[in-house]
């Protein structure tokens, strides 16, 4: 094996503050740099951005076909004459006309690249999105070097309860994802939950799937101040992140509540934190937060290097999931509250990638519903920050280490002994 194996990755966003998923693809091409490799970044993020010591080149947007005119012909009906026709299309076509354009702004940009500079070609999906593989599917010399990133379930049909939904083109998308099940020499996912889950609808999975977890990035960052809703001497208990459906808050904030009923000094000690944009239950927790002063919630996106600075001066980290009985996903954030070293409060299903990985017997796990349990857990959970002087580690090695750069390039090491077997 080469010293300096080169390669390819090609991703719609590298702008961390897009969305989670965007962080998760930044951290995974930064420390694919770490562990030794030479990157090429080919991004459709539609900005001039860059990554540290890292080639990275803004696909421009083809606005001169035919697939571009009929998007923006779909979208001046849709203002003017106020006719919805993106549904219908997608039934006929599966997907519609602003992605074809995309796919094939991708495709251009890809084909004027030499493919034997690179020993890897590796396309980074973000939630539902998954432009670069459908231009990848589209280039069948890039296949036997291809490895196709699978962030979370797809189509939406598969994602498990409470989330499954028929999408228009639903077929044709399943296709699409069939296709790449095929074509692509390897798969990854950020969690072997999710690569088995997706492995019972598409056999090539099953069969070529790696697991390749969201990583740790460790970064500096330099706040010009502290934020001003934030007091660190506080039982700090933070939720970072927007709540999607499903991702109900009710059960944390009555367990909260409870908690302070049973620890009355805990009142002007401790905060309930929720950082992140308007969400689903935003109107919730504003009224939450009228009505108790140790109720934080954000009205507006907090900066990415706001939200690590408090998770790591915070006592505790949640992670909130869905209730349901199975959850395949690994929570992009896992990584940050796993570098925060603070014990993470986990509410979620019985069976998920998150409690998994921290063990089935990890004691501050609950499902989202549970209040008199929650209340109970961070009770514990304040009687051990009284007693360390507010010094709470999570303190997990092995999740350091699971996360970590060596662990990542053991991983792609194996990929490319197949590639040049």
């Amino acid at each position: 094996m080469s010293a300096k194996q080169k390669i390819l990755v090609v991703v719609e966003s590298i702008d961390i503050e897009d969305s989670s998923g965007a962080k998760a693809n930044v951290a995974l091409i930064n420390n694919l740099q770490s562990a030794g490799y030479h990157l090429k970044v080919v991004h459709y993020t539609r900005k001039d951005i860059q990554i540290s010591d890292i080639e990275c080149v803004a696909v421009k947007e083809n606005r001169r076909s035919l697939y571009f005119y009929l998007s923006r012909l779909e979208r001046q009906i849709r203002y003017i004459l106020k006719i919805k026709l993106s549904k219908p299309l997608e039934n006929i076509f599966g997907f519609s006309f602003t992605l074809f354009n995309d796919r094939d702004s991708i495709i251009s940009a890809l084909n004027v690249l030499d493919l034997s500079e690179f020993d890897l070609v590796l396309t980074l999906s973000q939630g539902g999105r998954f432009r670069p593989h459908h231009a990848l599917l589209k280039l069948p010399h890039f296949h036997n070097k291809w490895m196709a990133y699978i962030h979370d379930p797809y189509p939406m049909h598969l994602y498990p309860e409470p989330y499954p939904w028929k999408e228009p083109g639903y077929k044709i998308k399943a296709e699409f994802m069939e296709e790449v099940a095929i074509k692509a020499a390897f798969h990854a996912f950020p969690s072997r939950l999710l690569m088995e889950w997706m492995g019972n609808y598409f056999e090539g999975f099953a069969k070529k799937g790696i697991v390749i977890p969201h990583q740790i990035l460790e970064e500096q960052f330099n706040l010009e101040a502290t934020p001003n809703y934030f007091d660190a001497s506080k039982f700090n208990i933070i939720h970072s992140g927007n709540l999607l459906w499903g991702r109900d808050p009710k059960g944390l904030i009555n367990g909260y509540l409870k908690f302070l009923t049973s620890n009355s000094e805990a009142k002007n000690q401790s905060c309930l934190m929720f950082l992140g944009g308007k969400n689903h239950y935003t109107k919730q927790l504003l009224h939450y937060h009228e009505r108790y002063l140790s109720i934080y919630v954000s009205r507006s996106y907090v900066p990415f290097e706001e939200t690590q600075y408090i998770q790591k001066n915070s006592a505790v980290n949640v992670i909130l999931e869905a209730k349901a009985d199975t959850s395949p996903f690994l929570p992009g954030k896992f990584p940050h509250c796993v570098l925060a070293n603070k014990p993470i409060l986990l509410l979620g299903p019985p069976v998920s990638e998150s409690r998994r990985l921290l063990g089935e017997d990890y004691r501050f796990w609950s499902e989202i519903d549970s209040e008199e349990i929650i209340a109970d857990l961070l009770g514990e959970l304040y009687r051990d920050w009284k007693l360390k002087s507010g010094n709470l580690s999570l303190n997990r090695p092995d999740l350091e280490n699971y996360l970590s750069v060596e662990h990542l390039r053991s991983v792609v090491n194996t990929v490319f002994k197949k590639i040049e077997a």
